[in-house]
Formats: structure tokens, sequence, C-alpha cells
């Protein structure tokens, strides 16, 4: 439904200098596309940061699997400083 119009958002924001962006949507809505596309589209590298060990290597296997010619990496740090 949106998420062309997601996509093309985001890539204004960005282009006209937004330091962060944020894409929020209900699971299966195609926000990890959506992701990809803005990365591709803006033909730039990206930090994806992810709440949990679980979810960043779900994002980063999908990743991969859209950009199966760039480098995807996953760092998992082993401390746990930020408590809610």
């Amino acid at each position: 439904g949106d998420q062309s119009a997601a996509i093309d958002a985001l890539c204004t924001q960005l282009r006209a200098g937004a330091p962060r962006v944020a894409l929020r949507g209900a699971t299966g809505t195609g926000k990890t596309f959506a992701m990809a596309s803005v990365i591709a589209r803006l033909d730039r590298a990206a930090l994806v940061l992810a709440p949990n060990k679980v979810l960043a290597a779900q994002l980063c296997a999908e990743l991969r699997a859209f950009f199966p010619r760039n480098s995807v990496h996953y760092f998992a740090s082993n401390f746990d400083y930020y408590r809610p």
C-alpha cells in the first residue's frame, strides 16, 4: 500500500540532510524491504541497529539476501551497558 510512498519520503528526508530517520510498522509490513530500498536508492553505507541479538541476526540475513554483492556484517556486543 504505502510502501513506495514511505521509501520516497525517507529518501527525501535523508537527501535533505536529516541525520537519521525512523521507519515504524507492524510485523510483516515490509520494513526490511523498504530499508533495503532506501539504502540501494541512496547508494550509501548504513548502520542498522536492533534491540536484541535475534532480530539483529534476522536483519543481517535478510540484508545479505538483498545485497549479495555487498559487505553486510553482524556484530553483537557481549556487554549490556544499557538497561531501561
